[in-house]
């Protein structure tokens, strides 16, 4: 027995102190081969999973260097099934390949017969699979390449595709460099993501993932389509490009619900590619509009079902997952792994922030007691309903006042999820609000007028979780949100996680009604940031501090549970 933080079971669980000296230590390593599950005040559960497992192999990380983290930390013995299942676990990985044969196209080779039989005998894959060459070969048509992966991955054995890329038109795109230049983990990000070809680079909001794209296209030197969320945020990448490359506004086309440009760089939302007229989807051709070197997937955690569906088609071009966080609620991380690629380079966030790249940042639960009145029409509300009428409590309306007021010379953003309270909101603060109905013209005015210290509050819908750069915001206040979104948090906070000029610390507020569906699904929110280190303190509103007092003298300081 050892005095480690982590106490390994054998159902895969790992059980982390988060107070014990080596914690922070103990949960890099095992950040990548691990998944985080309850984050309560003083013992962390993560789960080790094969889908972690597989990400860590294709990202670098081998069984022994997974071992060896379990075994270091361990505060009992590693039970020794645990540790043979991960090494056979990760043994999987490869095991498939799908390569290029010279005489027969696109192949599925193994090097293990056994595997190859129980993987043409599965009714889940046979059908996409052709005709047999070897004992070990078998051809594959190069439409199932991405629905071959899926299927694979379903039946526990992922294959390594190793089939390469076509290169795409050639374009010329340089970086240009002048006055900055490429931090140390963007430029280790761009090179693990193209020495694997495909695949996903990981990085905080804030850290510059656009960078990582901008740079990854200068690799590529070719025709680049760039999916992203919205109209704002490919304006910016725009505005980007043009500043950190060698193209220019000619050479970049919007494709939008407001222009329907084709150009070697085009930058498209998701929203306009899944629109449906009459049951079809009328703007794929898109996606053969140019012989593409390079596909960027903006925000790949938000990828719609139907862009999985295309991007399916789509593996024979290179493929850049950028996100904040790999966590979708809708559990499809699985197909993120096939069609778009495995993960390439994750950098923890405190990692980055103790190198002054993002802001450090104070996160603050704020518990508000609901009245008689509304506590009596919550409990016998139907239970669909309960959440909305716990997170749009008026009982909350006169302690964002008092949080807002505890900042009055910074930059403050109001998050929440719904319109009818942000009205509310906007009103009652004297501070403009941006949601989904709010012009792109309108958004960027307001958003340029914010970035110039003209309005000191906006209050915001979920069209602002993404890929807004706001590097003046300071202080965010979350009201209400999508249920219980970890991806949602994390976006949340990185709207003010911007370094500011001179290195001040963000406050990242969550307002949430006690005793109700508001505070559970609030818990449920922080597990992504607590497994990347930030911890919540609770307050209760009755004892809220001051204007520019930081810790009152009633506050509860203890970690979200």
């Amino acid at each position: 027995m050892s005095d480690g933080p982590l106490i390994v079971q054998s159902d895969k669980t790992l059980l982390l102190e988060v107070d014990h000296p080596l914690a922070r230590e103990c949960r890099a390593a095992i950040a990548p081969f691990a998944e985080l599950e309850r984050s309560p005040e003083h013992m962390h559960t993560y789960r080790v999973t094969p889908l972690a497992l597989w990400n860590a192999r294709a990202a670098g990380h081998d069984a022994e260097q997974v071992v060896d983290a379990l075994v270091r930390f361990s505060r009992y013995p590693v039970p020794h099934a645990l540790l043979v299942d991960v090494a056979d676990t990760m043994d999987r990985f490869g095991r498939l390949t799908l390569a290029n044969n010279p005489v027969h196209g696109l192949v599925l080779t193994s090097s293990d017969k056994a595997v190859l039989e129980e993987v043409v005998r599965s009714k889940r894959v046979a059908p996409m699979l052709g005709a047999r060459i070897d004992d070990d070969t078998i051809v594959v048509h190069p439409s199932e390449r991405g629905r071959l992966k899926q299927a694979l991955l379903k039946v526990g054995w992922p294959a390594e595709d190793l089939a390469g890329y076509v290169d795409g038109q050639a374009h010329p795109i340089d970086l240009d460099q002048s006055g900055w230049h490429l931090r140390d983990y963007q430029q280790e990000a761009v090179e693990g993501f193209w020495a694997g070809g495909s695949g996903v680079v990981v990085l905080p909001c804030g850290a510059g993932k656009t960078l990582v794209g901008a740079a990854a296209m200068a690799e590529a030197k070719a025709t680049t389509l760039i999916l992203v969320t919205n109209t704002v945020a490919g304006r910016q990448w725009k505005r980007e490009l043009i500043a950190r490359t060698s193209l220019t506004e000619e050479e970049i086309g919007e494709y939008s619900g407001e222009r329907k440009e084709i150009r070697p760089v085009t930058i498209a939302t998701y929203q306009v590619i899944t629109t449906r007229r009459k049951g079809e989807y009328r703007h794929l051709d898109l996606f053969d509009a140019q012989d593409w070197g390079l596909i960027v997937y903006d925000e790949v955690h938000l990828l719609p079902a139907p862009i999985f569906r295309l991007t399916a088609d789509l593996q024979s071009r290179r493929r850049l997952g950028l996100t904040a966080t790999l966590v979708r609620e809708d559990g499809r991380e699985d197909d993120v792994f096939s069609l778009i690629g495995p993960k390439r380079y994750d950098a923890p966030w405190r990692d980055i922030e103790a190198q002054g790249y993002i802001a450090p940042a104070e996160c603050i639960e704020v518990r508000v007691s609901l009245d008689d009145e509304e506590r009596m029409t919550y409990a016998v509300a139907e239970p669909e309903e309960r959440y909305r009428i716990a997170a749009t409590a008026q009982s909350k309306l006169p302690v964002i006042r008092r949080v807002l007021d505890r900042h009055p010379d910074e930059q403050k953003l109001v998050i929440g999820a719904y319109l009818d309270q942000l009205e509310e909101l906007g009103t009652a603060l004297d501070a403009p609000v941006i949601q989904g109905s709010t012009t792109n013209r309108e958004r960027e005015k307001l958003f340029d007028a914010f970035r110039a210290g003209e309005i000191k509050t906006l209050v915001v819908s979920k069209v602002a979780n993404f890929s807004i750069d706001l590097p003046e915001a300071a202080v965010a206040v979350q009201v209400s949100g999508t249920f219980g979104s970890r991806q949602e948090e994390a976006q949340r906070l990185g709207r003010v996680l911007r370094p500011k000029a001179d290195g001040r610390q963000a406050h990242f507020y969550t307002v949430v009604s006690r005793d109700t569906l508001d505070s559970e699904y609030a818990a449920h929110r922080q597990r992504f940031l607590a497994e990347q280190g930030y911890a919540y303190t609770i307050v209760d509103a009755a004892d809220l501090a001051g204007p520019g007092e930081v810790n009152g003298p009633d506050w509860v300081d203890e970690p979200a549970d």
